[in-house]
């Protein structure tokens, strides 16, 4: 008898599998790399930002200081201030997506994230306050206040 030879598929090479996995992990690493790279930012102080040169104007930066009491000109959810450190000064425009938090006063503690222009400006996204007064102690003699009820560990 007569049997017919039935024609099987070609097997596909495995080689292309391979290939094309390594494509999509390749571009996949790039991706995370590229997008690690760019929203990276390098803590400095004043003195160092304004000694880095034209350096400072590639890189996204973090900068930290008091801020210049009379210096803050709101705009809706932006603002224009001064900060101060160690005598140096840097005028900061902050212009995000967030009007700046509440502890954002004269004199409280700052943090801008940004870049720096080369008007000698630096232009925030972010900013981080907080009010030196609210963390102070108590003054000697003065009523505390919140709950200054005692801790009972048997309740």
């Amino acid at each position: 008898m007569y049997q017919p030879v039935l024609n099987s598929p070609p097997r596909k090479s495995p080689i292309r599998f391979f290939i094309a996995g390594a494509l999509i992990v390749g571009v996949v690493s790039w991706l995370a790399i590229s997008g690690a790279r760019d929203t990276k930012s390098y803590y400095v102080t004043i003195t160092e930002l304004q000694a880095m040169g034209d350096k400072a104007h590639h890189v996204n930066l973090r900068v930290a200081g008091n801020v210049k009491p009379g210096t803050i000109t709101r705009s809706g959810p932006n603002a224009d201030f001064t900060l101060v450190e160690q005598g140096k000064t840097l005028r900061v425009d902050y212009e995000g997506a967030e009007p700046p938090p509440d502890t954002f006063k004269d004199d409280a503690q700052a943090l801008a994230i940004g870049t720096y222009g080369r008007d000698g400006t630096f232009h925030a996204t972010q900013l981080q306050a907080k009010c030196a007064s609210k963390y102070a102690p108590a003054q000697p003699g003065t009523t505390p206040t919140g709950n200054t009820a005692a801790l009972n560990p048997k309740t």
